[in-house]
């Protein structure tokens, strides 16, 4: 798959959406100030027209392949941090606007499409969506001096919360990792090593700044870029900088783009296992009979392609949706699935239900149709 070289080294880095995210703003000199200069650090400038003290800015992402989370062709979102201009930072700034349920306060602001894009690039590894967009916004968003309910008019409970992750989509999606590694020929591979300055060339392309590169046991799996912000955050207008107070810790060579444990693809097509995705992790994967199960070993499926989709068969026999459950044996009529978002989808929906979760011996049916528990499946080639 070709993709094309990405070269964002500009002095700035508007946001195309910023326009409509600010028109309730405290009234700020017609000369907007950079955050971190010397400028915003003088107490006649207003904390709602420049972000102080937390002026430097990472954006930070993810590429999890362990257990598998996202696209597989894209990073993914880990959080916008405003860090102190000298690499200190303050952490959940201000308990009583911890929200809960951004979703609806999303969606309350007119923004479902925005937590359409987040529900796939916004992902966590550990914990469901909402419960990682909460962490994000309450030990982050509420550090940022702009965000301030008091730097609104008109202000209504959690409008500063829908213009923070406007913003954080908005800036992500200039950064576009993991065409900038492609394009050097850096791909996800489960034998290919690479060096950290062969890595740190090609993300230089993205900014023009110097990126912060982070492994576990040599593997790559998080990337921070630095900015500053012309006025406020709301304006969408991000600097390129060096980050101060952090740095890579990649070995200088033999780098992994993804781990051998890290099979997961989303793509489905030949042999692989379904592992089922709960609360966010793994727990359990389908076995042969199509039921989801915790203990027990994992079918092996095959995966062959049908129309706009694909077909499944196990050792028990070709698999379908029977009386709106996932069943797999003789006589069933196959059912042409197709994948969302590297997930295995029933008529464009990637969400299964069980009315239990399993546990020790006990196996659960999986649902089409809504029950007490939902799960996903993700595609892992063997």
């Amino acid at each position: 798959m070709a993709f094309a070289a990405v070269s964002l080294a500009l002095a700035a880095l508007p946001i195309a959406n910023a326009a409509s995210l600010f028109d309730k703003r405290a009234t700020c000199s017609s000369t907007t100030v950079q955050s971190c200069s010397t400028s915003a650090s003088s107490s006649s400038v207003s904390s709602c027209c420049v972000n102080k003290p937390g002026g430097q800015f990472l954006q930070t992402q993810f590429w999890d392949t362990d257990p598998v989370t996202g696209p597989s062709n894209s990073w993914t979102i880990h959080g916008l941090w405003p860090d102190n201009c000298d690499g200190t930072y303050s952490e959940n700034c201000d308990s009583s606007r911890a929200y809960t349920d951004i979703t609806t306060i999303l969606q309350n602001n007119g923004k479902s499409s925005l937590v359409s894009y987040m529900q796939t690039y916004w992902q966590s590894n550990d914990e469901t969506t909402e419960e990682f967009w909460e962490h994000e916004w309450s030990t982050h968003g509420t550090c940022i001096s702009t965000l301030d309910p008091d730097c609104y008019s008109g202000y209504t409970t959690g409008e500063e919360a829908a213009d923070f992750f406007q913003v954080v989509v908005d800036l992500f999606q200039t950064l576009d990792t993991y065409s900038a590694l492609s394009a050097a020929g850096i791909t996800p591979s489960s034998t290919k090593t690479y060096t950290s300055a062969q890595i740190q060339a090609a993300l230089l392309k993205v900014t023009g700044k110097a990126a912060v590169i982070l492994c576990s046991n040599s593997e790559l799996y998080q990337v921070y870029y630095g900015f500053f912000v012309n006025g406020p955050l709301q304006n969408g207008n991000f600097v390129a900088s060096t980050i101060v107070g952090d740095s890579s810790n990649c070995p200088s060579s033999g780098v992994k783009t993804t781990s051998a444990t890290s099979t997961a693809t989303g793509s489905f097509s030949g042999s692989g296992y379904l592992n089922a995705y709960y609360n966010g992790a793994v727990d359990g994967c389908l076995i042969s009979a199509g039921t989801w199960y915790t203990t027990g070993t994992c079918a092996t499926y095959t995966a062959t392609a049908s129309g706009s989709g694909f077909t499944l068969t196990s050792s028990k026999g070709t698999c379908g949706v029977v009386s709106g459950a996932l069943t797999c044996g003789s006589g069933v009529s196959a059912t042409v699935f197709t994948a969302v978002s590297g997930k295995l989808a029933y008529n464009g929906a990637s969400t299964f239900y069980a009315s239990v979760v399993p546990t020790g011996s006990t196996q659960a049916t999986v649902y089409t149709t809504s029950k007490s528990y939902s799960v996903t499946f993700q595609w892992q080639s063997v």
